[in-house]
């Protein structure tokens, strides 16, 4: 998952104190934060480092990381002149960004490197919210409320990650993940109406490279989430045997529950191979966690994991 490494003592090492929009934005920073999981625990691939909120940072939006909180906005948005301001920032910068992809890949070698972006809802959401929201009401009475401006925020979101996926790949990324963190919240109707469109928007633009779709929650958006997806992401909330039913010709990620990491290692090997038992029911399994890495996991335990998965005979 993205930001694999930031459990890691030599992660806080190298970052000290630098702001995470500010590392993401150093192309030495990103770069070696990108490495480090590779470096450490031999994975089959690399997650570029970076963060969700970099193409509206690059876009010139107003957006600051609070320690504890997540991304912030100075104002949420909800009028017509909102999203003039909003839409208005079309800067697109992204030598950082390739620079960094750039980088990462030479050290990288034969080793993949994966893009990522974070969807258009999810990124619409903090908009409108201002900030994280537990449920995001204020979203889903937009979408609903004035659907024009809907349309006109959504498209814009969907163009700035086509942009900061696009930098990553002609950089040398091999595949991308999108990232829907939000998109549980909805029913498969307003999923469909409201958001699937603008996603479809940008997987359909990488058609030429693997593309793994990944929302939190969304068990019961499975197979709109496959539509142009190569791969889906699963969390811990559903078998994988289950979602292999639902998707039978589409390869699943996932999706070892993140708690398992603190877990005494014979009982997590139980997890693992559970994982890996499930998986062998999907077209393809590309074994990962179920959600993100959390920043207290133990290295051992994580090296543990991983050592599990490549010595398994479940392949």
């Amino acid at each position: 998952m993205r930001q694999a490494g930031r459990h890691l003592p030599e992660y806080h090492k190298v970052r000290g104190t630098t702001n995470m929009l500010d590392a993401c934005l150093t192309p030495e920073l990103a770069c070696e934060l990108t490495l480090q999981p590779v470096r450490r625990y031999g994975v089959d691939a690399a997650v570029f480092y970076s963060d969700i909120m970099i193409p509206l940072k690059i876009a010139g939006l107003d957006i600051t990381i609070q320690k504890g909180k997540g991304p912030v906005f100075p104002a949420p948005t909800s009028t017509t002149n909102d999203v003039n301001t909003i839409i208005s920032h079309i800067d697109n910068d992204y030598s950082p960004i390739t620079q960094a992809v750039r980088d990462a890949c030479s050290e990288l070698g034969s080793t993949p490197l994966l893009a990522f972006a974070g969807a258009p809802f999810t990124l619409a959401s903090y908009i409108i919210e201002g900030g994280p929201s537990k449920d995001h009401l204020k979203a889903r009475a937009f979408m609903k409320n004035d659907p024009h401006n809907w349309d006109r925020l959504m498209t814009w979101c969907a163009e700035r990650s086509i942009d900061f996926l696009g930098a990553q790949i002609d950089a040398g990324a091999s595949a991308l993940q999108l990232f829907d963190s939000w998109a549980g919240s909805l029913n498969k109707d307003d999923y469909k109406r409201y958001v699937q469109p603008y996603s479809q928007k940008i997987l359909q633009a990488f058609l030429h490279v693997p593309r793994i779709h990944f929302a939190v929650g969304a068990s019961h958006l499975l197979e709109e989430l496959a539509i142009s997806a190569t791969a889906v992401g699963i969390d811990w909330r559903m078998p994988l045997s289950t979602a292999a039913k639902k998707l039978p010709h589409t390869a699943l990620q996932g999706n070892l529950d993140p708690a398992s990491l603190f877990l005494p290692q014979d009982l997590l090997a139980k997890e693992v191979d559970n994982i890996l038992h499930e998986g062998s029911h999907a077209y393809a399994h590309i074994f990962n966690l179920g959600h993100g890495m959390p920043p207290t996991a133990s290295p051992d335990n994580v090296k543990f994991v991983v050592d599990r998965v490549h010595e398994s005979k479940i392949r």
